[in-house]
């Protein structure tokens, strides 16, 4: 069999991402009802908003957007880290993005595994925000060797998912059945293990230094920890959430509600409380752990660093106004102080275009085509679209934010500590552990705008 007949990456992606939320949707069966509510959302943003359905289909998001999943998982070594890079490779899926959550008081550096080409994310945009545990964090050094002892006893990947991931470095593709056997051996490293590796003792003293670093070193495996659908609406599946049951954490991440959405918005159904057996209980003893839960996310425009330096600017004056991150208690003052700040940032396309603030597709329309071979040289993309002849439509933006996965690891940790560590930033050291340079996402979407304009232009007669 030659190399044509190999499933592509792509193929691979999708069938995982389907697998790992029918594994998750059984494993939580709360995560099915929250599919069901932002099924129900989408349909019906869909039906009452044209424009919406319109600039969906225009940038190939309407097929996607059903399949749309992030998925988080939290590792505990260099080596995991390093081999769950070659496991995702085999799915076309890379390091995009260095985040230090550390500053806000969750003990690991992350990256978020994701395709890299506007057509791959069209066939399957799964993508995994991964993070590694910084044991050097942990001050009390008896319990950071513990810890380390622990996590270097056990193998997260089975014999055959090392195997395969073998094969595809040595072949470079994997044909169908060996494809289909990948997906079920490495839905195995993500999958929930009630028993856990460590006695009730030592599981309370990793507890009571940090809950995530309990979840990360007490298990058999980095448990997919949330699985998370992608909304047209997030404030309304926010509001609906109690309707039917699911208690959502108090505030949704990100920037306020906009007529044209920018980054990333997150909201979530707080952590449930499973039953877990220590290694020192027998028969019916069991204890708890606290770590799943479930996510929602809206996703709007990628901004330019200009852009982004603005959005950053902005709630940190928000989050300054409050005097920290908003809780249950001033989540109203906070959406108003949000919205008071964010006036500064442009909510119409063409003023995020002209102040370069964020990245567009750029689509001829029919009067542009009409006129196609006429335009003289010099005629500026700006002129092309204040004429009609060119429409634009933001890119998606496909990544995460510092703050809000923090803001979101806090809630569902149960965890009000304001604990800041004072470790500077380590991208140096999580990219030797990873065993790459990780990807830098604005190089990522410079590169799909372009692609989107010289195409555009062609079209045009004018290039």
């Amino acid at each position: 069999m030659s190399a044509t007949s190999f499933v592509s990456p792509s193929q691979i992606r999708a069938q995982f991402s389907a697998a790992m939320s029918a594994m998750y949707k059984n494993e939580v069966p709360l995560y099915g009802d929250l599919m069901d509510l932002v099924a129900a959302v989408n349909q019906h943003c869909l039906e009452h908003d044209p424009a919406l359905r319109q600039h969906l289909h225009n940038t190939h998001e309407l097929a996607r957007l059903d399949e749309e999943r992030h998925g988080a998982i939290r590792v505990g070594t260099a080596q995991e880290l390093h081999t769950i890079r070659r496991l995702f490779a085999v799915m076309g899926m890379f390091p995009v993005g260095y985040y230090d959550l550390a500053p806000a008081g969750v003990p690991v550096h992350s990256t978020a595994f994701r395709a890299l080409h506007e057509d791959e994310l069209k066939q399957s945009p799964f993508r995994v925000f991964t993070s590694l545990l910084r044991l050097e964090l942990i001050d009390n050094a008896t319990l950071r060797d513990d810890a380390a002892a622990i996590l270097a006893r056990r193998q997260i990947f089975t014999p055959g998912a090392l195997a395969l991931i073998e094969k595809h470095e040595q072949q470079g593709g994997l044909h169908a059945a060996d494809a289909e056997q990948f997906v079920q051996e490495a839905l195995e490293t993500f999958r929930w293990h009630a028993d856990a590796t460590v006695t009730s003792t030592q599981y309370d003293a990793l507890h009571d230094q940090h809950r995530l670093i309990a979840d990360v070193v007490a298990f058999k495996g980095p448990h997919i920890n949330h699985l998370t659908p992608r909304t047209l609406d997030i404030d309304a599946v926010q509001h609906q959430m109690p309707l039917r049951g699911i208690q959502p954490k108090a505030v949704i991440e990100g920037p306020p509600r906009r007529q044209h959405p920018i980054l990333l918005r997150q909201t979530s159904f707080k952590a449930l409380e499973e039953a877990v057996r220590f290694t020192d209980q027998h028969g019916h003893e069991r204890g708890s752990h606290t770590a799943r839960f479930g996510e929602i996310e809206q996703r709007g425009a990628a901004l330019t660093t200009k852009g982004r330096e603005l959005y950053d600017q902005l709630l940190a004056a928000t989050r300054n106004d409050m005097g920290g991150a908003p809780t249950e208690a001033n989540a109203q003052q906070y959406y108003a102080t949000l919205e008071h700040h964010f006036q500064a940032f442009p909510d119409d396309l063409f003023s995020l275009f002209q102040q370069d603030l964020a990245y567009f597709h750029y689509t001829p329309t029919e009067q542009g085509l009409a006129k196609a071979g006429q335009y003289s040289t010099d005629t500026s993309i700006a002129q092309l679209v204040e004429n009609g002849d060119v429409q634009l439509d933001p890119i998606v933006y496909e990544d995460f934010l510092p703050v809000s996965a923090a803001g979101i690891f806090q809630s569902n940790l149960g965890d009000n500590r304001t604990t800041e560590y004072k470790q500077l930033s380590n991208q140096a050291r999580f990219e030797r552990d990873l065993g790459c340079a990780v990807i830098d996402e604005q190089s990522m979407y410079q590169k799909t705008a372009q692609r989107s304009l010289t195409q555009c232009l062609k079209a045009l007669g004018m290039k």
